[in-house]
Order: C-alpha cells, then structure tokens, then sequence
C-alpha cells in the first residue's frame, strides 16, 4: 500500500524518498505518454490549419491524454508529500499525513482510467445484436433451461429499456407436465434491436451450467444441465452503406458475403400451420459453402421474410466467426498473460436452484438470489457488470502482452 510506503518513508530518518512502483505497468504508461504526445501535436497543428481527419483523432485521443495528465499530476503530489514527511516541521509531517490516503485514492483512481483509455472499443460493441441459445448437455432439462434463459434475457431487456423480438424459437413437440415455462426449447434467436445492445450483452457468450431437480425426475435427484449462449452483432440493409466496415457489398465488411458462395434451399415448413404447411414452401435454409454454416429459418408464412431474417442471421454469424479468427493471434498472448478467452464452449456460470446461488466463473462473483437474476433483475445486472469489469481486465492484459512482443520483436 502506498500508506505503508509513506509511513516507511517517514520513519526512515534522513533516507533518500524513492517513488513507489507504477501501478501501470510500463508498458502501457509508455504507449499512454507516446499518445498523449501525439494529441499535442495534433493540437498545435489544428490551432493553425483545420483538418477533418485530424479532428476525429484528436478526439479519439482526448481521453488518453487526460489520463495521462491525471497520472502525472497524482504522483506529483505523492512526490510532494514524500517531502513533507522528511521535513523537520512537526505541523508539516501531520499535514501530510492527513493527505495520504487522499492520494493514494487519487493515484489508483488514476491508474484504473489510464488503462481503461488505453483499452479500444470493442468494433461490434455499438451494434444492436443477436442473443442465440440452444441446448447443450442434459437432454430435456436443458432444452428446459434455454427456454429459461430466453424468458430472463427478454426480462431483462425489457426493465432496461432494450427492443427484442424473437427472430427464431423452435420447440419440441408438446410441454412436459410441469405447466408453463418448461416448453422445450431447441434454438432460439432473440433480436435485440438498440444500439450498443452488442456492448451490453456481449459478457453473456458461453456455456450457462444448471443444477437442479428436473420436473421430469421422480426421486427428487439434482441433475446438472447445460445450454449456450452466444451474442452476434446484427446489423441490416438500412443501416448498411455501400462501402465501410459494416457494409454488405464491401469485400472488405465483416458482413460481405458474396451470394454464389450460398446454397439456398426452400421447403415445406413443419409444425403448427394447417393446410398452410402443407400447400406452400416457405420454409428457406441457406448454406454457406465455405464455413459450412448453415441457417434455416420458417417463423413467418412468407418465404421472402423468412429469407431476409436467414440473411440477417447468417451475416452475423459470419462476422462473428471472421472477427475471432482476427482475434485469435492476441488471444493467444492473453492467455500466455493469464486471460482466458471467452466463447461458447467455456463454461461461464452456474445456476444452482438447490442453493440459490449464481456463480460466474469469470469474474468470481457469487450471489443468492437466483429468483431476481432469471426475472432479469438487479441482480443479473450485478452479475454482467462483474463480468464486464473482468473482461476490460483481460484486454488490459492483452495490451500489455501485445506492447511486450512488439517490443521483443524489435529488439
């Protein structure tokens, strides 16, 4: 603790004051300060001759280089008042003394938003986005338990205030006994329709665990079931330009998809519908052929509309699966840091209805509430933002194992 560096200082008589480690590590205190000297350059440059592009990176580098200067100015005065302690005035050592916990405070509120500038915005982070669950392990209990899962995020959604429509929801034939909620869910597709929904919910991607007796288990036995999670940017025609990152006819695009590289099936949709079903086939699967990914949608009557939600599905996929793999040679030095990477397969929580007890694995945060978090309430909200706070831990990570093999390779 810095307190204890000080008092140390204090009671060493006549020693020489050193400065207590950085709490950043200097890796990124040295990509902070090249940053922060370069929006003093753009600024003198600006001040003389207006430039739009400049403009923009100013602003992009504002809140680094506030940071910077934060940082600076907190262990200025922990300099300072190292040097009050070693004066000879009894009022002035007591003075200081009173300072420090304030600036020990004010240092590590420093250091958390320095590393927070340094950390980029996730690209799909202000996208709305597609929330897909599906069954894992567990047989019908876990097709019980995704059916959960999509009742609490759409709870969610709604006490915050996000739009969802449910873009696919297939079930098996007919309910077990237990009544309402335990309709067995085979995939379903929740569409959260607001910007910056990616941001919100990307902390839910993985593999959700349930422990619990199943309304299916007649001795009264705990079983222990899964179902995945995973949360796609989605984007659509009218907010897709011509040319850009999240363009549609750009090869360029996450989402660029070139049509000869899809099979498109139609066919007779199955379930619910009368002589519908029968009479029409509006039911389309597209396959693309280099990924193998595959997307079958029947929600609506129409063929055409059932097309374009296929679409839509599949190009989030793709970008999904487009920007991991770009992600993949940083995931690997984050994991040589210590950070684990995030996705489908990883088990992330627990829901344990014997106990009341959420887990997640990620961040370590336990609470007793179940009924609150599958109502999507405070406490599922707790729960993301532990998570959350755990990942933007892991990118910090990242940056510092990415700023080291840089380093490295120059050397």
């Amino acid at each position: 603790m810095l307190r204890q560096d000080l008092q140390a200082t204090k009671s060493a008589s006549g020693a020489a004051c050193s400065p207590p480690e950085h709490l950043v590590s200097p890796v990124l205190l040295s990509r902070a300060r090249s940053i922060s000297d370069e929006h003093v350059t753009l600024t003198k440059k600006l001040a003389t001759d207006y430039d739009a592009s400049a403009a923009k990176r100013l602003g992009e580098l504002q809140s680094t280089s506030t940071a910077v200067k934060e940082y600076d100015q907190a262990h200025s005065a922990l300099a300072e008042l190292q040097s009050l302690l070693q004066s000879s005035d009894k009022e002035l050592r007591e003075l200081a003394e009173e300072d420090v916990q304030h600036t020990e405070d004010r240092i590590e509120q420093a250091s958390s938003a320095l590393k927070s500038s340094l950390v980029p915005v996730h690209p799909f982070a202000h996208l709305p986005c597609l929330v897909e669950i599906r069954p894992g392990a567990g047989g019908d209990e876990a097709a019980i338990f995704a059916g959960d899962l999509v009742r609490m995020y759409e709870a969610y959604c709604a006490r915050t205030g996000l739009r969802t429509a449910l873009l696919k929801y297939e079930t098996a034939e007919g309910t077990v006994s237990g009544g309402a909620g335990t309709t067995h869910v085979q995939e379903a597709v929740l569409e959260i329709d607001s910007p910056g929904a990616y941001g919100i919910l990307r902390c839910e991607a993985g593999v959700h665990r349930v422990q619990r007796v199943p309304a299916t288990e007649s001795k009264g036995r705990t079983h222990t079931s899964a179902a995945s999670v995973l949360v796609l940017p989605s984007i659509d025609a009218e907010t897709s330009g011509d040319m850009g990152e999240n363009s549609f006819n750009d090869p360029r695009s996450d989402y660029y998809i070139d049509p000869k590289e899809v099979r498109l099936d139609v066919m007779r949709a199955s379930g619910a519908g009368g002589q519908h079903v029968n009479r029409t086939e509006s039911a389309v699967r597209l396959t693309h052929l280099p990924t193998n990914t595959v997307v079958s949608m029947q929600e609506t009557r129409s063929q055409i509309q059932n097309r374009e939600k296929a679409w839509q599905l599949l190009r989030s996929r793709i970008a999904q699966q487009r920007r991991e793999v770009r992600e993949e040679e940083l995931a690997v030095l984050r994991r040589g840091a210590g950070a684990g990477k995030v996705g489908r397969e990883n088990k992330v929580r627990t829901y344990n209805w014997g106990q009341q007890r959420v887990s997640d694995h990620r961040s370590g945060l336990d609470v007793r509430n179940l009924d609150d978090v599958m109502e999507g309430g405070e406490a599922l909200e707790r729960v993301m933002q532990s998570v959350r706070a755990w990942m933007a831990e892991q990118e910090v990570l990242g940056l510092v194992a990415e700023e080291e093999s840089i380093q490295a390779q120059k050397k």
